[in-house]
């Protein structure tokens, strides 16, 4: 299997200030934060990383906090809802967490015979925390209120809306070898055999849906997992070969990458297990100090100047 897709590697959003998005991914979801770094492309913004432990891929959902920038709105060509994976029987602590903390729950239900809640974060991003009806073995990050019996354990899926699902399907099919595995209404499920965790696209297909941009509360991209450079170049030679543009390999300092965008509008990203998040901090102190890539070393200064306190 080291030769395929392995599932979501890691997700990327837009949020509107950065205190704000820290203080409720770490202190109302309780994850982890284990990565404070800036934007490759515009280094006067942070971008954050939060996750189990260790950074585990499939448990990586990441920010770029852009001070007052406008809410955006969900539209066709988008990743439009993250699904985490939470435990059996905590749901309930989670419906009264978000209650305790003002946030606002969309909706509650069965999907594909999996008790979820939906709900949004600060910014309008949607979130769904979903009970998988196959265990799910990850260990979650665990803190002061939320314990390891409740706490999330990584993605679980990743939603995708479409005018069309046709060719996007057929992106996960004939490229990443994803399976078809059932249809709610007009929601097409996907999994791969590949992992156990972090396995599952939806496509949701919506024509009354409009373009839209990004903004705050909107998904920038969705990375998938492959194990290295050597499969992460393979695959690139698949999505060229499909027709599709690809970038050339691009050092992310904690993984390699490729991006395309797939024929629905949907920034894909391909990015690899190596070398991970302790590369340049031991485990036990990762997120604690901003991280710098090399090309913004000499500037350290003046980024740490204009960069907001997250105090």
């Amino acid at each position: 299997m080291d030769n395929k897709v392995l599932g979501i590697h890691h997700i990327t959003a837009i949020a509107g200030y950065a205190k704000r998005n820290y203080d409720f991914y770490t202190k109302v979801l309780g994850l982890r934060f284990i990565k404070k770094t800036v934007n490759f492309d515009d280094p006067k913004t942070y971008h954050f990383y939060f996750g189990d432990e260790v950074g585990s891929p499939g448990t990586i959902l990441t920010f770029f906090p852009w001070e007052g920038i406008p809410r955006g709105k969900q539209g066709s060509g988008m990743a439009t809802e993250i699904g985490y994976s939470v435990p059996d029987k905590s749901l309930e602590f989670w419906t009264r967490r978000f209650n305790e903390y003002y946030v606002r729950v969309n909706d509650a239900g069965t999907r594909f015979n999996e008790e979820y809640i939906s709900f949004e974060d600060p910014d309008g991003l949607p979130l769904t925390l979903i009970v998988p009806k196959t265990p799910d073995n990850r260990q979650g990050w665990e803190t002061d209120e939320v314990k390891a019996n409740v706490a999330t354990k990584g993605f679980h899926s990743i939603t995708l809306t479409l005018a069309n699902v046709k060719e996007t399907a057929r992106v996960l099919t004939d490229i990443f070898d994803y399976k078809f595995y059932g249809q709610e209404g007009q929601r097409y499920r996907y999994i791969t055999t590949a992992v156990d965790n972090g396995s599952i696209v939806d496509l949701v297909e919506d024509p009354a849906q409009k373009r839209t941009g990004n903004g705050g509360g909107t998904i920038h991209h969705v990375a998938f997992r492959v194990k290295n450079e050597e499969v992460l170049m393979a695959f690139r030679k698949k999505v060229l070969a499909s027709g599709l543009n690809i970038t050339d390999k691009i050092d992310r300092n904690y993984f390699f990458s490729l991006y395309f965008r797939e024929p629905g509008g949907v920034l894909f990203e391909l990015a690899t297990d190596n070398p991970g998040f302790s590369i340049d901090e031991p485990v036990s102190e990762l997120g604690m100090s901003l991280k710098l890539p090399a090309q913004y070393e000499s500037a350290r200064k003046q980024i740490e100047a204009v960069l907001p306190s997250l105090a």
